[in-house]
């Protein structure tokens, strides 16, 4: 049936219930007629007065009675949780401040590159190692750069001088480095060394440990080793904190889920219950009224049962 004129339907019997004198309507008289071909006993207009008062106190007596279940439904409300705050996590090792400098110059991969760029770019990465074991990280820069844009094809340039920014602690800008060698060769150890170690420096401590880890399978050493000592345990903290707080996360939701379900299989209960004390009261003040136990059924049918269900 239409649920809008179920409901208008449920309207009409209320109105019928609360002044079953409209009944007396000559317009209504086939649905009088009818009444009383099922042996419903139709009051007169006389008695519409006197029952008045003792139908209204029986509805008040129903919802007084229909307390408890009402309490029940603010109580499961009341029990909303408060949100979880994430504790913080303890974490060893230093980290430095982000480099904000513009860009590095970068090389252009569509640049033909000649015999005479190699021999340039090979000459000036040769000037630049020896600026590395004097310690001149600036001029090695210098000429790394040179370098690379003489022969920007290749990833061993971009991760020497990544390799340089990391001694300055300008992570920022070896990681910049760090990713050129790897889109030139992916399989790039010095890339990834050199990424993983600029990666911890900024604390970034799961994708340092990653890219280490990438590093110790292409070409192992005692410097990743050593790195991979400070980065592991950090990162194994933040995996436990937050596999810990999405399983509290989840855990909450599922509470949350659970209340709403008993709160309303608790509404649809006080309305079955409701309707139940209704329809007998009715019936016991109207020996000869509608078939006993209709409206109840039919509220618990349509509102009780799917939020038992639910």
């Amino acid at each position: 049936m239409d649920a809008a004129k179920l409901n208008e339907l449920k309207k009409f019997i209320q109105l019928c219930k609360s002044s079953p004198s409209i009944l007396d309507d000559p317009s209504l008289s086939f649905f009088r007629d009818y009444l009383q071909s099922l042996g419903a006993k139709i009051p007169s207009s006389a008695d519409t007065a006197a029952d008045s008062k003792s139908k209204s106190y029986v509805v008040e007596e129903s919802d007084e009675e229909l307390a408890d279940a009402g309490v029940k439904i603010n109580i499961e409300e009341e029990e909303e949780e408060d949100e979880i705050i994430e504790s913080d996590i303890e974490l060893e090792g230093d980290t430095v401040e982000p480099d904000n400098e513009p860009p590095q110059k970068m090389g252009d991969p569509s640049v033909e590159v000649t015999d005479d760029n190699l021999d340039a770019s090979h000459s000036a990465k040769a000037k630049a190692m020896d600026a590395i074991s004097e310690g001149k990280f600036e001029e090695a820069i210098e000429n790394l750069t040179q370098a690379i844009l003489l022969n920007p094809t290749s990833a061993i340039m971009y991760g020497t001088r990544a390799s340089v920014y990391i001694k300055m602690k300008k992570p920022n800008a070896a990681i910049r480095d760090a990713n050129a060698a790897l889109e030139i060769n992916p399989d790039s150890a010095k890339g990834y060394k050199s990424r993983g170690i600029a990666r911890a420096m900024l604390g970034q401590w799961e994708d340092a440990a990653k890219d280490l880890h990438m590093a110790s399978k292409l070409d192992y050493d005692e410097e990743i080793k050593n790195w991979l000592k400070k980065v592991e345990p950090n990162a194994h903290r933040i995996e436990e904190h937050r596999r810990k707080y999405d399983r509290l996360h989840k855990e909450r939701e599922d509470r949350k889920i659970e209340r709403e379900r008993r709160r309303r299989r608790a509404q649809a209960q006080a309305e079955y219950e409701k309707a139940k004390k209704q329809e007998q009261s009715s019936s016991s003040r109207k020996p000869g009224g509608m078939p006993g136990g209709y409206a109840w059924r039919y509220a618990w049918r349509h509102a009780g049962w799917h939020a038992w269900k639910c």
